[in-house]
């Protein structure tokens, strides 16, 4: 399968996309997954992203489709792919449909997952994680077993900075500014299948329905 995955931070992106890998061995990547790894891989356009980085600087539109193209005609991607918070913006959108295009390569759907805003600050904001290892928690459904260590590896289990109350809403007012447009776009497009999320399992069931798998 082919499919972009929308949603707000905190709706559930990662893990549906991890879920539908296993149905058909579509690979799931997101924006900075394939920075890391063009980066990490020494390639040109992998060090211009470095460069930019370094500098504080944000990666450009240009240079992130670049890295895109090359990831996509990578061959685990010959099974399907799931862009997972990509594409960010308007821009981004219209550029990717001119890169699948070039490539002959056509989606089978734009997926927006659909979160409330109060389910989201609560997830967030009761959400745990380990400073070693990253294992994460959730202090009422998933508390780790002694308060502030982490189950797997002892390493302390803290609150990230960017999972605060305050920075929450600031990111979710980012997202409903620069990316929730993007439903709009697709919809124009008949592509859009938007999923009101009671779990992971109703999003996919939507998925394999909207798809015929």
């Amino acid at each position: 399968m082919k499919l972009i995955l929308l949603g707000a931070p905190g709706a559930g992106k990662g893990t549906v996309a991890k879920l539908l890998t296993k149905i058909d061995g579509s690979v799931q990547i997101s924006t900075g997954d394939i920075l890391r790894a063009a980066v990490a891989a020494g390639t040109e356009l992998g060090k211009q992203a470095k460069a930019a980085m370094n500098a504080g600087e944000l990666v450009s539109d240009d240079l992130i489709m670049g890295i895109m193209g090359e990831r996509l005609k990578e061959d685990d991607c010959k099974n399907g792919y799931l862009l997972d918070g990509f594409p960010r913006t308007i821009p981004q959108a219209e550029a990717l449909k001119v890169l699948l295009a070039d490539m002959g390569e056509t989606l089978d759907a734009v997926v927006n997952i659909d979160v409330e805003r109060d389910v989201i600050l609560d997830r967030l904001t009761t959400r745990r994680t380990c400073e070693d290892c990253g294992e994460i928690y959730n202090v009422k459904s998933k508390p780790p077993k002694e308060e502030g260590k982490c189950d797997k590896c002892g390493g302390a289990v803290v609150q990230r900075d960017d999972e605060t109350e305050t920075a929450i809403s600031n990111r979710l007012d980012v997202y409903n500014e620069q990316t929730a447009p993007l439903a709009g776009f697709y919809e124009k497009e008949g592509m859009l299948l938007t999923v009101a999320a009671t779990s992971s399992d109703s999003v996919i069931n939507a998925i394999k329905e909207r798809i015929g798998i």
